[in-house]
């Protein structure tokens, strides 16, 4: 039975690991008061950030680890010398059931290897998605998969609108999320085979899902639907796209706001709502991928995230652990078909 009130955290993972680790676990320790964690690393670097932190300090339990995943590490190397590192005991502990969910912002490739060696595949899962979430006009959508699958056929893309329904009730706090599938176009004739075929497929399942159709590109920022799949390919040049025009748009905002006097008042008149733009576009509040399609809860956080970003991702985490969105991933996976999706 698996400690839902207990993360295991990669202490060693990230950027700037492991004191923004540190900072934002205790962030997220003030926020949730019945949450206990495991910290994963060099216990020397350790020790002294989380002395001192009395509300950290007493819900803390450092476990040593001598050795790290390092961000150039291929990813059969992390699973070849990655044994005892942070990052594998940090996993390790959600397989072994003393903690709910794990967290880390070390190597993707690695974390995503080590985590299906670790805690393998759901039963009818043949490959995992992983997901993202994107702020839209209407608040968050997940989208998923955004990597982890460069190609997905009729019978995956279902499964990741099964995991990615189950998802965001978790994590959104959404009674019945709407679902879609990206498309070029809502037309039924539109898209290649795949999709096609997976779209018939959601209607005819007898699912109960909101499913919607096809949705289309600009439909993700407009919060068109609470989840939208596509395959890891198509899901990470959207992401990628979408964090590039956001930093386009903040960086033609300073510049607009800052080249004369009279921009500079509009600026000072504007702030409140130029603060609740900032809020809505910065990466940190909707930090934390998950991969899902595992046996066990796998969070992935921005290598670069500040600790208000980690402290996100603990929080996505806490909410899967004290879910049964797997539960749910698991009774519609029967729906579709003994054994679920093909091999």
């Amino acid at each position: 039975m698996q400690s839902s009130n207990t993360l295991s955290i990669d202490a060693m993972g990230g950027d700037n690991a492991p004191g923004i680790v540190v900072e934002g676990v205790a962030q997220f320790l003030e926020s949730r008061t019945g949450m206990r964690v495991q910290l994963h690393g060099d216990e020397a670097l350790l020790e002294p950030l989380v002395a001192g932190r009395p509300g950290l300090e007493a819900r803390a339990t450092i476990i040593h680890a001598a050795e790290k995943i390092t961000s150039d590490m291929k990813p059969s190397q992390a699973l070849r010398r990655g044994k005892g590192s942070s990052m594998w005991n940090a996993v390790q502990a959600v397989k072994d059931g003393t903690a709910g969910a794990s967290v880390s912002a070390g190597n993707t490739g690695a974390l995503m290897a080590i985590s299906m060696l670790i805690l393998r595949k759901m039963e009818g899962v043949h490959r995992p998605a992983m997901t993202a979430v994107w702020p839209t006009l209407r608040g968050r959508t997940v989208v998923l998969d955004v990597g982890a699958n460069v190609e997905a056929d009729a019978q995956q893309l279902v499964t990741f609108a099964i995991m990615g329904e189950a998802f965001a009730r978790a994590t959104l706090g959404l009674e019945k999320p709407s679902v879609g599938l990206l498309n070029i176009g809502s037309e039924e004739m539109k898209g290649h085979e795949e999709v096609r075929e997976a779209h018939e497929w959601l209607r005819a399942a007898g699912l109960d899902m909101d499913y919607r159709g096809f949705v289309e590109g600009d439909d993700i920022s407009t919060g068109a639907v609470d989840v939208v799949v596509t395959d890891g390919f198509t899901g990470n040049v959207a992401l990628k796209t979408g964090e590039g025009v956001a930093r386009m748009l903040a960086s033609h905002m300073r510049t607009a706001f800052t080249e004369s006097l009279m921009s500079k008042a509009g600026a000072v008149l504007a702030m409140s709502g130029l603060k609740r733009l900032k809020s809505l576009m910065d990466p940190s509040n909707v930090n934390g991928g998950v991969l899902l399609g595992l046996g066990g809860i796998s969070v992935k956080s921005h290598g670069g995230a500040d600790g208000r970003g980690f402290a996100r991702a603990c929080e996505m985490a806490a909410d899967l652990a004290g879910s049964d969105f797997q539960g749910e991933i698991a009774t519609n996976l029967a729906k579709i078909g003994t054994g679920g999706v093909a091999a």
